[in-house]
């Protein structure tokens, strides 16, 4: 049985919960911790966990209670001083997304875990979600063929008063809009389906609907990879419906989540054949269809995924370097949209933009952040449309 802490009660942290709640012979919630008190004990009340309270992190570690395991459910800005804390007290740690603000952040959590002998996953959950693990599936089959391009749709939309809570819409505290907070779900697809990061990058960042924001609302980037392949990533809070998803044109065939497929066959003048590569068709179709789903899906599937690879000794699906390459990739859309220029990847040390302080000095700012509430109304929240 291992004891759980979760650092940060907002939001996201009832998705930890729930999902922690799904192996109650595997894992125990034995702690909360929020700078605002109040809203871990609400939480604690409502789920009916009966743990310690704490508005302190380090006072939590400090205390004389078992944790095994922490759950980091806070800002991101502090991501990696919860996450090395704890991985210097000796836990094991989930770090919401995006893993941190910056390359420099991410080696300094990747040299904590390694140091202290513990384990660090960085949540990714929608890699445990049906549609997108049977598009990598897919994808690594072959029967599509190469992948030549892809489509990533981060698209979500967010009301004004989104960005009035006192830490949203600033680069100091946020880190990024969109592209860091939203897209890093479709980034970490992206590179999972590709199996790496691409050679280059170029973007464009702007700000349409946000005047209370400082960061980005809309971002289009473009990655080229080794083989020539492009991809095109627009990253989002502007755009209703929320419709998100993943398009992979093939060599052979598109395949794309919500599921899709589509196979053109030539005619001897080159236009498509009308009803397309029926026969390749079905063979995808099959080969889709026949991989059996997952046993659990979003966070409930990664929190899964932690507890077995802690209680067998098994590698991870989502680790910390996983988490790094996400943030390697986000800060070179960031590099290219705020220098207006095409960056090469990988992105070295001596880079301005690998610390947070580069990405300070030299980040657009769209907007004078005016409102600063402590508190948005609780209220649930949208974690993805694949529908």
């Amino acid at each position: 049985m291992l004891n759980v802490a979760i650092v940060g009660t907002g939001g996201i942290a009832p998705a930890h919960i729930d999902g922690l709640l799904k192996f109650p012979d595997r894992c125990k919630i034995v702690a909360l911790c929020d700078i605002y008190p109040e809203k871990a004990e609400a939480l604690n009340n409502k789920y009916n966990l009966d743990c310690a309270i704490f508005n302190d992190h380090e006072q939590m570690l400090a205390s004389d209670i078992r944790i095994d395991l922490v759950h980091i459910c806070t800002p991101p800005y502090v991501h990696a001083e919860i996450a090395i804390n704890s991985m210097n007290a000796g836990k094991h740690v989930v770090v919401e997304k995006p893993m941190a603000t910056c390359l420099s952040e991410c080696d300094a959590m990747l040299e904590a875990e390694k140091s202290n002998n513990v384990v660090m996953s960085v949540i990714a959950q929608n890699r445990f979600r049906n549609s997108i693990y049977k598009l990598k599936k897919t994808a690594d089959s072959g029967l599509a063929g190469k992948i030549r391009c892809a489509h990533v749709n981060s698209y979500w939309w967010r009301g004004h008063s989104y960005y009035d809570l006192w830490w949203r819409g600033l680069w100091e505290k946020e880190g990024g809009g969109p592209t860091l907070n939203h897209a890093v779900h479709h980034i970490d697809m992206v590179n999972w389906i590709q199996g790496g990061l691409p050679e280059e990058v170029t973007a464009m960042l702007t700000n349409v609907m946000h005047d209370n924001s400082e960061v980005e609302d809309l971002s289009i980037a473009v990655l080229r990879y080794k083989d020539g392949s492009l991809a095109q990533v627009t990253s989002s809070v502007v755009h209703h419906g929320e419709e998100q998803g993943i398009e992979l044109q093939c060599a052979d065939a598109k395949i794309a989540a919500p599921w899709d497929v589509k196979a053109e066959i030539s005619r001897a003048n080159g236009f498509p054949i009308e009803g397309g590569n029926k026969e390749l068709i079905d063979k995808i179709e099959s080969f889709y269809n026949n991989t059996p789903d997952l046993l659990h899906e979003g966070h409930a599937g990664q929190i899964e995924d932690v507890l077995k690879a802690l209680e067998n000794n098994t590698r991870l699906l989502i680790t910390g370097l996983d988490g790094r390459k996400t943030i390697e990739l986000i800060t070179a859309i960031y590099k290219a949209g705020c220098k207006k220029e095409i960056v090469k990847l990988p992105l070295t040390k001596e880079d301005d933009f690998y610390t947070f302080e580069g990405l300070i000095k030299n980040a657009l700012r769209f907007y004078e952040k005016g409102t600063a509430i402590e508190n948005l109304p609780p209220d649930d929240i949208t974690l993805g449309n694949y529908s």
